[in-house]
């Protein structure tokens, strides 16, 4: 028997609610590890670990722009082989200005604007705007990967565009996580920065509203925050991972792995991903996100 487009959106609703509730209901490590289910883990898990350390919370990958770029993409670092890429995520897809306690935020958002399981947002670097992050065929196809992890489990994702990196464009983000926990309360959020977006990232983590309804960061080819043991954020002990490329020129891997290093002594929740020979993009292109939201979520 045929269904009609109200039933099939029904049917949908339902699948999303039920797996928003297995994510929400996730109270252990190995329940919440699975929270959200493989998605062409074939193409973007399976990458080779050439060192591990501090109990597994370092882990060194094997990048080889020969094979990650030239052997993944159709056109090099601007279109990745069809394979790569699911679109019918597209239709949950839409641009967005959202007016924010009088500052005007442009969106991509993808997924559902109210009653999410979770929300993910991605603060690009310099010269970026919301487009980047809403690039299916960029970076891998890891975005599209992305949109489909968060959407495709009843979560959301926001890619805003950031007119500035200091306080000003810390206040837009932050008026952004206040309207995502408006919109679905009590879920949990994660904020992703990249290259000169973590200066976003770190200022979220002095103020005290964003942090409380935070789930955990991911910082990828950032600069380092020296002052990061006094902020809300490290009080409240949430989970911070780490991803750079060994030879990024732009900021240098040493740095951040310094800083990962002291906060592992600690015994602060935090994993660092060092992507071999990799540049100032590789960690975007590279990273792992079900594996990285997973880990967040069981936090």
């Amino acid at each position: 028997m045929r269904m009609s487009t109200s039933h099939c959106t029904i049917i949908t609703a339902i699948a999303a609610f039920f797996l928003s509730a297995a994510i929400l209901s996730a109270v252990g490590p190995a329940e919440a590890a699975d929270a959200l289910p493989p998605f062409k883990d074939d193409l973007f898990s399976k990458q080779s670990v050439l060192e591990t350390g501090d109990d597994g919370a370092f882990e060194v990958i094997d990048y080889d722009e020969i094979r990650d770029i030239n052997g993944r993409d159709q056109i090099p670092q601007k279109r990745v082989q069809q394979k790569y890429v699911a679109l019918g995520i597209r239709k949950a897809q839409a641009d967005e200005t959202l007016s924010l306690d009088g500052i005007k935020l442009d969106v991509t958002r993808v997924g559902p604007a109210g009653n999410a399981a979770f929300t993910v947002i991605f603060i690009h670097g310099r010269d970026g705007d919301r487009r980047l992050g809403a690039n299916d065929y960029s970076f891998g196809g890891n975005f599209n990967r992305l949109k489909n992890l968060a959407a495709g489990n009843g979560g959301v994702y926001y890619s805003p565009t950031v007119k500035s990196f200091d306080s000003s464009g810390v206040a837009a983000i932050a008026g952004l996580i206040r309207y995502a926990s408006a919109q679905s309360p009590r879920r949990p959020i994660i904020l992703s920065c990249a290259s000169m977006g973590s200066q976003v990232c770190w200022g979220i983590a002095r103020d005290s509203d964003s942090v409380k309804r935070l789930k955990g960061m991911l910082i990828m080819s950032g600069v380092t925050d020296p002052d990061f043991t006094r902020s809300a954020f490290y009080k409240a002990k949430l989970p911070l991972w780490f991803a750079h490329g060994s030879r990024d020129p732009v900021y240098t891997a040493a740095n951040q792995q310094a800083l990962f290093e002291s906060l592992h002594k600690a015994k602060y929740p935090v994993r660092f991903t060092l992507f071999q020979t990799g540049n100032h993009g590789t960690p975007i292109r590279m990273i792992d996100w079900r594996k990285v939201l997973n880990w967040i979520l069981a936090g």
